[in-house]
Parts: C-alpha cells; structure tokens; sequence
C-alpha cells in the first residue's frame, strides 16, 4: 500500500519528445520501465530511467518509514506525464540585420509509483 512520486522541473527536452518516452511506461512494472528506458533510443529516456529509480528509492524509503515490507517487483507506472515547463527565448543572427527566434522549450516530468493493492483500496473507497 505504498504510493511514491518523483518529480524533475526544468528539464532541457521537449515536452513533445518527452511525452514519445514516458508512453512507453505507463503501466508496466518499475523493474521492467527501467529495462526499456535503459535501452531506449531516445534521448529523453536517460533523465527519464533516473526519475524511476528516484521514485522506487522513494518508495523504499517511505515503506520503512511506514514499517511495512516492499519488494521492487510489486511497484508498477500507476502514472506517468509531462508538463511543459519555461521556454528559453534566444536570438539567432540572419541575413541582412535580421534575427530568427529559438525556442529552448524545458519540461517538468512526474511518475507515481504505486503497489496493486494501494490501486485496489483506491478503487474501493470511491
């Protein structure tokens, strides 16, 4: 009955290509969502495998705290999503004393871990 969450604020990826990873663990086990981020091709996967692990050291923590006895093969994604986060505005020279906008777009990503049985008390109490 653990419920973990991580965040990370202004990270420099895209929301858009951010968005590409973290679908792609929504609701597999952690264990499992850190096999395929690690060898994910994307480049948004690597500040996204340390932001699983960050949750399920989350969890362990917060299981001790609780006394209660956590395996790391019961956490699953219970959710995953990205925010965007502040654009950068910068200037880039052009032709004829001209200047061309760069957007440096940053997002903010979380990942709730939980265990099934803190998913099932949920469903029950609404």
């Amino acid at each position: 009955m653990v419920e973990s969450i991580a965040r990370v604020r202004h990270i420099r990826v895209t929301p858009q290509k951010a968005r590409r990873v973290v679908a792609l663990i929504k609701g597999k086990q952690a264990e499992e969502a850190l096999a395929i981020l690690k060898f994910a091709q994307q480049s948004a996967s690597e500040p996204i495998y340390k932001l699983v692990h960050s949750a399920m050291a989350n969890a362990q923590v917060k299981a001790d705290r609780d006394g209660e006895y956590l395996n790391d093969q019961d956490l699953y994604v219970k959710n995953a999503f990205v925010d965007e986060g502040t654009t950068l505005k910068r200037f880039q020279p052009r032709a004829q004393g001209r200047a061309f906008q760069i957007k440096k777009r940053t997002s903010h990503i979380t990942v709730v871990l939980a265990t099934p049985e803190a998913a099932a008390n949920e469903k029950a109490s609404k």
